[in-house]
């Protein structure tokens, strides 16, 4: 670390808009054997459970949100 506080990051790296770019737009490879997590189907299966789970999870978490503002409203 730079001793000004600032991360620096190798030379090929990319910068902010890369990094949004690939996190947002690229996504997990399709039928490239290897691409998720070591390559086996059964790796593949457990990350797409996992995502599904922390989805659900943020929906959970949402509606729990939504749920205390309108009690706040009423009460």
């Amino acid at each position: 670390m730079s001793e000004d506080g600032a991360i620096t990051r190798a030379p090929g790296e990319g910068g902010r808009l890369m990094r949004w770019a690939f996190r947002h737009l690229a996504g997990p490879a399709e039928g490239v054997q290897g691409a998720v997590q070591g390559g086996s189907a059964e790796a593949r299966e457990a990350w797409k459970r996992d995502l599904a789970e922390r989805k659900r999870f943020t929906r959970e978490q949402r509606e729990r949100k939504r749920a205390a503002r309108e009690a706040d409203r009423r009460g």
